[in-house]
């Protein structure tokens, strides 16, 4: 007999069995309670006369094994499928022409994989890996679908799956967050906060100190602060030191040489600056600087910077500089080189001067001058408020008059005149300036008569041969054209006497008497 013909012969034979055994059985009696009851027989049936029960779909989980593990690691269940003993041939429901496909139904985070699985046979183990990163207990069912008729019982397949929190191995992550204006070489130039990032993310912190935020708004060369936290996974620390330099330097400059009274330098002005910090210290200063130029209100400016970045700046302002000497002249007075006569000397002169920058200080002035016989030099000086002098200078001789006289009857040239005592004796004489004659009695200082030893004198001697009579007063006789003093002498025979006549520019004559 074909396959296809014996399985419909079993098929009618099962069925007519049943169908018999119903009508040959009676209902059950009533129980003592009054109640009765039905045989029920499930049955599925499959092509031709083939009948299938539900088979169960199993897995291998051990309480307390492979349903529980870590957050961040896996484990791994077999599933398979089950037949009932009760179906026909063959057992499973799970066959090459009629496959089982099991889909792993898995909660929000958990992942499976596979995520379903496909049996063409019974009692066959395959592997699911279940991972999970969030702590928790989750549900784990399946759902299977099959092309045929077989069905199946998913109950034994379903699990609560145990991911345990993993277990707390390192301390608490600290990390520092500063705010602040960050400078130079670490320093701050502003107030700083000072805040901590603690996490754990195994376990909870159980305490922490120092973790508070904390401003620093005061300069410091180093301000160590320290954060303690402690978790199940043990205790850390981590410090920070805070250099904060929010004051600016000190910078100051100095006009060497210094100015004088006036204000002013008449050289080139170094302009130096020194500078200072208390705390970071200095990182430049100046530059220092040189002015040559000429003129006024210049200034130089220098800036100090600390190491932190911190500036600060001065200038030295009200700097004045004249190198140059102010223009002197001489106005009228003697010429340079000029050879004059006493008494034709010209009036002094006077002095002009001019500074174009710093100005003349006080007045031109003018020396040197002098309108008696020798050589001469008239000077005009002056000085500019920033010290520069100059001058302007002529030289000049004053000639002395020529003298001629005394004339006869006096003798001259170390010879002693003799006359009587008390008589007149006319003294003549010419004074010239060059060539010019001078007929002023004016220019006649003085006319002297000195009594002198007469052993000192020359033994030569001359007898006066002419007196005067008249006037004793100092006259020109514009006829003779000759000046003319008649000298009375004194009385008392035997004495000696110089007598003299100096001009105004101090020429003299003398001649040299003995009394008989």
């Amino acid at each position: 007999m074909s396959k296809a013909r014996s399985f419909r012969y079993s098929a009618v034979v099962l069925l007519v069995s049943i169908m018999a055994l119903a009508l040959a059985l009676p209902a059950f009696a009533d129980d003592d309670s009054g109640s009765s009851s039905t045989l029920f027989i499930p049955i599925a049936s499959s092509g031709e006369g083939q009948v299938h029960i539900a088979d169960n779909v199993q897995n291998d989980v051990t309480a307390g094994g492979n349903d529980t593990f870590t957050a961040g690691g896996s484990t791994t269940v077999n599933y398979r499928i089950t037949a009932n003993s009760g179906d026909g041939e063959g057992g499973c429901n799970a066959t090459v022409v009629s496959p089982a496909t099991v889909t792993i139904n898995v909660p929000v985070g958990v992942t499976a994989s596979p995520s379903s699985l496909n049996f063409t046979s019974c009692s066959t183990n395959q592997s699911v890996t279940f991972s999970s990163n969030t702590p928790g207990n989750y549900g784990i069912t399946v759902s299977v679908s099959d092309p045929g008729i077989g069905t199946y019982n998913t109950n034994p397949a379903a699990l609560t799956l145990h991911v345990l929190a993993p277990l707390d191995s390192t301390p608490p992550v600290i990390t520092p967050n500063i705010a602040g204006t960050l400078g130079n070489n670490g320093w701050y130039v502003s107030d700083v906060t000072v805040s901590w990032s603690v996490v754990d993310n195994e376990s909870a912190v159980s305490s922490s100190s120092g973790c508070d935020p904390t401003t620093i708004n005061a300069d410091t060369a180093g301000a160590s602060l320290t954060c303690t936290a402690t978790s199940a996974g043990g205790t850390a620390s981590n410090s920070v030191s805070i250099k904060r330099d929010a004051t600016a330097p000190t910078i100051s400059g100095s006009a060497s040489p210094a100015a004088n009274g006036a204000g002013w330098n008449n050289t080139d002005v170094n302009v130096s600056f020194t500078c200072g910090d208390n705390l970071s210290g200095v990182a430049s200063c100046g530059p220092n600087q040189t002015l040559s130029s000429e003129g006024a209100g210049q200034s130089a400016t220098g800036t100090a910077i600390d190491n932190a970045g911190n500036s600060a700046s001065v200038s030295v302002s009200g700097i004045n500089i004249d190198k140059t000497a102010p223009s002197v002249s001489l106005v009228g007075g003697p010429a340079n080189g000029g050879n004059y006569y006493f008494g034709s000397v010209p009036a002094a002169p006077t002095c002009s001067a001019s500074d174009d920058t710093s100005g003349i200080a006080g007045a031109c002035a003018v020396s040197g001058y002098n309108n008696v016989v020798g050589s001469h030099t008239v000077t005009a000086s002056a000085t500019d408020n920033a010290g520069n002098s100059n001058s302007a200078s002529a030289s000049y001789t004053v000639l002395a008059w020529t003298l001629k006289g005394f004339y006869q009857p006096v003798d001259m040239n170390g010879v002693v005149n003799t006359v009587k005592n008390g008589s007149t004796v006319p003294l003549k004489f010419e004074i010239f300036a060059g060539s010019t004659e001078l007929t002023e009695t004016s220019r006649v200082a003085s006319l002297g008569v000195k009594e002198v030893s007469c052993s000192a004198l020359s033994s030569a001697t001359d007898d006066i041969e002419l007196t005067a009579t008249g006037g004793t007063s100092l006259r020109y006789d514009t006829t003779a054209g000759q000046f003319i003093y008649n000298w009375k002498t004194p009385a008392g025979a035997g004495k000696c006497y110089r007598v003299t006549m100096t001009t105004q520019e101090n020429s003299l004559l003398e001649a040299f008497f003995k009394l008989k």
